[in-house]
């Protein structure tokens, strides 16, 4: 969705950036910043500065940074439509319709509808558990030793002796026969009429990520069968695309999240603290799911069943994240079944233990392997070092794969060059991958850009930090001399804004949707200048970065010169420019006029 610049400089200027972040972040005003403990990293030192005065964030620890959009989009992985939206909504300004045309519209309208109806079944649930009616399911999570405040943040409920009661409250309440069952929260017979399947089971409120009620799951009380009933697949509730969880998980800034496999796993994990800690929808860890968890960790603990079902589903999931890309470690439940019996048993420091002691994917594979071979027998254990082999080629980084070939080699007391010749005979074999290369000594050589974008980086905060100096020193520079991105991008609608007469260093951070981009831009307006005492040495070394910067915009284009006029003309007027600039004195006091030396 398209919005104009004016709307969203419009919702950016009532959007306080300090506000926004001090919903999610302590802060404490120190100077003319903001600081608090970076929400993006572990930290223990705040590093996490805030500015009012430029409406931007920055971290210097991690270098996360951006406007008040940026930090939405980055803490609740919004888009910027969503962030639009959530901050348009705080600050009171009304949105255009996003949706296109009548047909969009409608099924805006409906998806509404199943969410207010889904929101409502919740709210029934939630008051029958605490009721004389539910006293069944209040008891039994009370067996499961969860608390009323875990109850009460996952929003746990019961479905009655029948399935009327809840068909009947939603029709009081104003809703269409058509939308509770197109919500899957009941469906019609010729016996019962219109009749809800959750029936005296203990209910879990399933929600999106943004905490929208999407669906919802339930345990039956007593021996009915199925023993755990999801809703159906519905407009608003995809298995495959969700996991339950996830709307805490995901701000539990952990730096993994833990996988599970059901609904009371979770619960009790954030109820010892572990708030990173998700599970699938009552079908198999799948591909969307893994790309849903890439959006907010690179890593990814399994805390499945210790029993062979729970083996299984950990050797298909663990491929699932290495396609994804994802790191994945297997928490080792035994002697218990489930984290649920695992923290009741031992706790949360026993449960911590096990997650510093978790294997890697890559060895939990080679453990279950092992177990299918005779190991005794040598004909036994060639073949099963030759499945480690092939299970070495499945890493694409040679570094990474060489890693893991020295961690086999000893670990099952294999030749490490033996080992070697097996994954390169069966990498050139399969064509899974390259043979292994070593990686060159030698030292690393400094990345002379490096130098040149931070000159660059520098000068824009200067210019930004005293903006009087712009009209001193604009016929010697311009945009054009910024050769880095998104630098060049920054001084093009700076110098703009400038000439003006104003400018909003939140407007410009925010031109980037792109993350790094965005991260950038907030990057250069959070350089420190040099401390300097004088105003002379101020003045010099503000003189001194100028001229890098025009002197690598010289040489830049000196070397891309063509046979065309503009281009010669570009380099003869950079070089006067550049002779004239090392020969100009400029004051950094406001008033004083450029001298020549």
């Amino acid at each position: 969705m398209y919005y104009p610049e004016e709307l969203v400089e419009e919702v950016r200027s009532k959007s306080d950036i300090v506000e926004a972040v001090s919903r999610y972040v302590k802060l404490q005003k120190k100077g003319g910043s903001h600081w608090g403990l970076c929400p993006f990293h572990n930290e223990k030192t705040p590093s996490f500065s805030v500015s009012a005065s430029k409406q931007i964030y920055h971290c210097f620890g991690c270098g996360a940074g951006g406007d008040v959009f940026g930090f939405l989009m980055n803490y609740e992985n919004y888009t910027f439509p969503e962030a639009m939206k959530e901050l348009a909504d705080r600050a009171g300004v009304q949105l255009p319709d996003i949706q296109e045309g009548e047909e969009g519209r409608v099924r805006e309208k409906r998806r509404a509808r199943l969410l207010e109806v889904n929101k409502e079944a919740a709210k029934f649930f939630y008051y029958q558990l605490r009721s004389p009616i539910g006293e069944i399911g209040y008891e039994y999570l009370k067996k499961r030793e969860l608390s009323k405040e875990t109850m009460h943040r996952f929003g746990l409920g019961y479905a009655g002796k029948n399935g009327e009661e809840l068909v009947r409250y939603l029709q009081e309440k104003g809703f269409e026969d058509e939308v509770i069952k197109e919500a899957g929260l009941a469906g019609y017979s010729e016996k019962y009429g219109l009749r809800s399947q959750f029936w005296n089971r203990v209910m879990f409120p399933i929600q999106d990520k943004n905490n929208r009620v999407i669906g919802f799951g339930g345990r039956v009380m007593g021996e009915g069968e199925p023993k755990y009933l999801n809703s159906p697949e519905t407009p608003i509730f995809d298995k495959r695309r969700n996991l339950y969880g996830l709307n805490f998980a995901r701000t539990s800034r952990s730096g993994n999240m833990i996988l599970c496999e059901g609904y009371m796993d979770v619960i009790a994990m954030h109820q010892a603290g572990f708030t990173q800690a998700i599970a699938s929808l009552g079908t198999a860890f799948t591909e969307e799911q893994a790309g849903l968890l890439r959006k907010y960790t690179n890593s990814v603990y399994l805390a499945y069943d210790s029993d062979g079902a729970g083996v299984k589903a950990a050797l298909r999931s663990i491929g699932i994240l290495r396609e994804a890309g994802l790191s994945g470690k297997v928490i080792d439940m035994r002697p218990y079944k489930d984290p649920d019996e695992f923290m009741k048993a031992l706790g949360r420091e026993a449960f911590e233990e096990r997650i510093r002691k978790a294997e890697s994917s890559f060895f939990f594979e080679l453990r279950i392997l092992e177990e299918q071979f005779n190991l005794s027998d040598p004909e036994e254990k060639t073949k099963f070092h030759r499945e480690i082999a092939k299970k070495l080629c499945s890493f694409s980084e040679s570094m990474e794969r060489e890693n893991y070939l020295k961690a086999a080699a000893d670990k099952y007391f294999i030749n490490e060059n033996s080992l070697k010749g097996l994954v390169e005979r069966y990498a050139a074999q399969t064509g899974l991958t390259r043979p292994l290369e070593r990686p060159r000594q030698g030292v690393r050589k400094k990345d002379p850009k490096e130098s040149i974008k931070r000159d660059q980086r520098l000068l824009l905060k200067w210019i930004s930090d005293e903006p009087a100096v712009h009209q001193k020193i604009k016929q010697y520079i311009s945009a054009e001399d910024f050769t880095e991105e998104p630098y060049r991008q920054v001084a093009d609608r700076l110098f703009g804004d400038l000439e003006q007469g104003k400018y909003n260093l939140a407007a410009i951070v925010g031109m980037f949707e792109d993350e790094e981009e965005h991260r950038l831009a907030a990057e250069i307006f959070s350089e420190d200048l040099p401390s300097l005492e004088t105003v002379k040495e101020r003045e010099k070394a503000f003189h001194d970065v100028l001229v890098r910067v025009k002197e690598n915009s010289y040489e830049y284009f000196a070397n891309q010169l063509t046979e065309s006029a503009d281009a010669l003309k570009r380099v003869v007027d950079g070089k006067r420019e550049l002779e004239l600039l090392k020969k100009t004195h400029i004051s950094l006091e406001s008033g004083k006029a450029i001298d020549n030396l």
